[in-house]
């Protein structure tokens, strides 16, 4: 257990940054980094529950999908974390405060069919889509270019695995209906 006092930098409190993003302009990106950090650490756990439930007839590679999806979310949660940080903010952390900062909803704790729980993670990656996007012009705007470029090559990696799931979700598929049900 800690015997440390007081905290070294307080949530929510931005200190000056070698990177001389000015404290106003660096508060503003950091908490678009945390909102985007609470929401991918959502859809990693999502998207690790319906890794872990897959069955069916193509079980091995959605499996095999889905985990790399939360791979690639854990690597993006990282990036962002990272960046709030060196901007001089405090990473959210702890399943309270990602709660209270993501602005995607979870699926509940029950297991649903494979196209119900993807077309549940497709929702939270088009939310996440949509905040990336506008958070990328918000540091560009705020002359950020560097959380910018690297809030793009996210958006190009959560684009990609939604489309994946896109895919999925189509109606073309080699596996045949039971015909006895």
């Amino acid at each position: 257990m800690s015997t440390q006092k007081s905290p070294r930098r307080e949530f929510g409190s931005v200190e000056e940054n070698e990177l001389r993003l000015e404290t106003e302009k660096a508060t503003q990106v950091i908490d678009a980094l945390n909102a985007d950090l609470a929401a991918t650490y959502v859809l990693y756990h999502q998207l690790k529950k319906h890794h872990w439930n897959v069955a069916g007839a193509e079980f091995l590679d959605i499996h095999e999908f889905l985990g790399e999806a939360a791979e690639n979310a854990e690597e993006a949660a990282d990036e962002l974390a990272e960046r709030a940080q060196a901007l001089g903010g405090t990473p959210v952390a702890g399943p309270g405060a990602i709660e209270e900062h993501a602005p995607v909803d979870t699926e509940d704790q029950d297991v649903y069919d494979i196209r119900t729980s993807l077309g549940n993670d497709l929702d939270i990656y088009g939310d996440i889509i949509e905040n990336l996007r506008d958070h990328v012009e918000l540091a560009a705007n705020l002359g950020d270019h560097a959380t910018a470029q690297l809030l793009r090559e996210i958006l190009v990696e959560v684009e990609e695995d939604a489309h994946h799931i896109e895919h999925y979700l189509e109606d073309d598929t080699l596996v045949l209906e039971d015909a006895t049900t």
